[in-house]
């Protein structure tokens, strides 16, 4: 079989965890293209692949691939996966899948009209011990479910804005914790409820870093299609970064993850913890996780094998719509409600 042609777009902070895995893929694909508008960066990633071109301008090289990576500032996520997928080239875009509806569903139609395949990395998904849960919730083993929560408290120093052109931001970043660091614990908590958002009141103000528009806190009362309620606390304004907190609370039990460690109790007293929370490489920073490389292989076995996407536009448009729902509840001063 011959190997994926792959171009990496993007090729700053989050590329390192890319270049690892690619690298431990390379019995499956081809790195031909590493490009970002800093040449620097392109030619650092493209020094560890023989044979790969670093380029500035990313349209140079979509005719001779069939995957690109995104790994761009945010605002950029929606042209750049319309340009490949006009050209039939498949598309994994780091999270989020963009910064407005309007330009998901246009990248989420492209995808359909070329036939071409479009994922959203959200790698927590994919840790052995959220799967595990997932199973169980789907099994019933927790009857209806009850409410939900999740907690974030990280620590973002001024340095992590003001060295960036684009973080921080309205219309690059699409906003603050919500957007950047809460949406994998909102991502997790809708996976896991599996249910459509009825209706979020929510909450943002930015209590540490003034220097910015965006916010750095944020907390929401989000109810579930399925009566499930779903309360929401996420900042970046804590001293440390603490461990992501996750509880799904049913009539017969609860589930937990605390960052990559799962937990089930259940009423009948039985309670265990699964440990071996992922299956992948150990690189960049601890809340990143270690799944991009699950992911990533598996977003290619949807491609060789023509088979649906675990992690497709829908899938990043629905958690897009719940942080948009967050802030325009927020500015609006009201709750937000969804059609059913």
């Amino acid at each position: 079989m011959s190997k994926l042609k792959i171009m990496m777009i993007g090729c700053g902070r989050i590329a390192s965890v890319y270049k690892q895995s690619f690298k431990e893929l390379q019995d499956q694909i081809q790195v031909l293209y590493a490009a970002d508008i800093d040449i620097k960066k392109a030619q650092d990633f493209a020094n560890d692949f023989e044979g790969c071109i670093p380029l500035t301008n990313y349209r140079e090289g979509l005719e001779a691939v069939d995957v690109v990576h995104i790994a761009t500032p945010h605002y950029l996520h929606g042209t750049i996966a319309i340009d490949a997928l006009e050209k039939g080239v498949h598309v994994l875009v780091e999270k989020p899948v963009a910064i407005s509806l309007t330009e998901t569903d246009n990248m989420i139609e492209a995808a359909k009209r070329n036939q071409a395949k479009l994922g959203v990395i959200f790698q927590t998904r994919y840790v052995k011990g959220c799967l595990a849960l997932k199973k169980l919730i789907e099994e019933g083993r927790l009857s209806r479910l009850i409410c939900a929560s999740s907690w974030l408290a990280w620590k973002r120093e001024k340095e992590y804005y003001v060295n960036s052109d684009w973080k921080g931001t309205w219309d690059k970043e699409g906003g603050g914790v919500l957007i950047d660091q809460a949406i994998h614990s909102i991502d997790r908590v809708r996976f896991l409820v599996g249910s459509d958002i009825s209706s979020i009141e929510g909450s943002i103000s930015n209590r540490a870093h003034k220097y910015i528009k965006v916010e750095d806190t944020a907390e929401a009362y989000i109810t579930f299609q399925n009566g499930c309620t779903y309360s929401l606390y996420a900042t970046n304004s804590y001293g440390t970064d603490s461990p992501i907190e996750i509880e799904i609370v049913g009539e017969k039990g609860k589930v937990g993850l605390k960052q990559d460690l799962a937990w089930v109790s259940l009423d009948n007293e039985e309670y265990y913890e699964i440990r071996d929370g992922y299956d992948g490489l150990s690189v960049g920073k601890d809340y990143w996780g270690c799944s991009h490389i699950t992911q990533i292989k598996d977003f290619y076995r949807s491609v060789l094998e023509d088979t649906p996407v675990f992690v497709d536009g829908e899938e990043g448009k629905k958690t897009l719509q719940v942080i948009l729902g967050i802030y325009d509840s927020a500015k609006q001063g009201e709750k937000i409600l969804f059609s059913t």
